[in-house]
């Protein structure tokens, strides 16, 4: 079989700090997997810099100029972390037989991309990496973590579970996926909707190698969001059963009430007023927000803006010619 020709998609935003390091193992990565016949020697890391505000394009554009391994795509500003993922994967798949996706902290471990390969070569078009435990988290975000994974799974959708962002997908696979077109980006949950033969790879995952995490918890509570609401109309239903639960336990309330009232036995209620009347408002509240989510969503949608828009690209191309005869997985 011909050596598959591998790109590593690094998103990056104000990565300054780790970019350096991220670099060379990366580089080390590539080049030890080229020197074992696993790769071709065309195989490159794509760096996608995500409108960063420090100095992370001038890195990769120096990269680029010292070693023919490094290709550099710069958004015009900040799309998020799920855009900037896209964009690269769009670029990559023009000239790659596979593709792997990988945050620029390094903590996730690069050591089982050669798994990765090896997962790809015996057929599989998407490989999972996987955590084999969350130890290195805050309790804080472990437990919310696992709370979200068993929500997602309570509303149907095909998770993997502990799995974000870090896969292998093949040429084949990456094309059908880039086939979706919606604005609201949740690509953990897009990329099992594509099917294809998969597997999974399980690390330990490390602690960040420098700087600061980019998801800090606004960004992890939309992201969720996002995911919920891009993937299921369960939420609106369960609001539809939970107004007729409200209303059935104010008709109980209704008729105790009554039933006090004929008897003589009223008394002021404001207490119970009162709660009354901020339950209900906190449902409504609620409710018009979850509504909201989904509208909101249609809003973006039906006005069909691009998802990014890339300012500058720095490219040693791959001659893609011989790709093109090739029979992809």
């Amino acid at each position: 079989m011909e050596q598959p020709i591998l790109t590593i998609v690094v998103p990056c935003y104000n990565e300054e700090e780790v970019f350096e390091t991220t670099c060379n193992q990366l580089k080390d990565v590539i080049n030890r997997l080229i020197n074992e016949k696993y790769i071709g020697i065309e195989s490159k890391l794509l760096f996608v810099d995500d409108g960063s505000k420090d100095s992370t394009w001038d890195h990769i554009v120096q990269a680029y100029q010292n070693d023919q391994s490094v290709n550099g795509l710069k958004l015009s500003r900040n799309f998020g972390h799920q855009k900037a993922l896209l964009a690269g994967l769009g670029e990559a798949v023009k000239y790659s037989d596979c593709i792997i996706s990988i945050d620029a902290d390094l903590q996730d471990d690069i050591h089982v991309i050669k798994e990765f390969i090896l997962k790809y070569l015996q057929g599989y078009d998407v490989v999972y990496g996987v955590r084999k435990k969350r130890d290195s988290d805050t309790f804080f975000k472990r437990t919310t973590a696992q709370g979200f994974y068993s929500f997602m799974k309570k509303l149907g959708l095909p998770l993997v579970y502990n799995h974000a962002d870090y896969r292998l997908m093949s040429r084949r696979a990456l094309e059908q996926m880039l086939r979706f077109k919606e604005t609201n980006l949740f690509l953990r949950g897009i990329v099992p909707l594509v099917g294809f033969k998969s597997t999974n790879v399980y690390y330990d995952r490390k602690e960040r190698e420098a700087g600061e995490s980019k998801y800090p918890l606004a960004k992890m509570i939309a992201f969720a969001l996002d995911g919920i609401t891009s993937f299921s109309v369960k939420p609106i239903r369960f609001i539809t059963l939970l107004g007729f639960f409200a209303s059935f336990i104010s008709l109980i309330a209704g008729i105790y009430v009554l039933i006090q009232k004929f008897m003589g036995h009223t008394e002021s209620g404001w207490a119970s007023l009162m709660i009354s009347i901020w339950f209900i408002g906190g449902l409504l509240m609620m409710s018009i927000g979850f509504i909201g989510e989904y509208v909101g969503k249609i809003y973006e949608e039906v006005k069909n803006r691009p998802r990014f828009i890339v300012e500058e690209k720095v490219f040693k191309h791959v001659e893609t010619s011989h790709l093109e005869s090739r029979i992809h997985k």
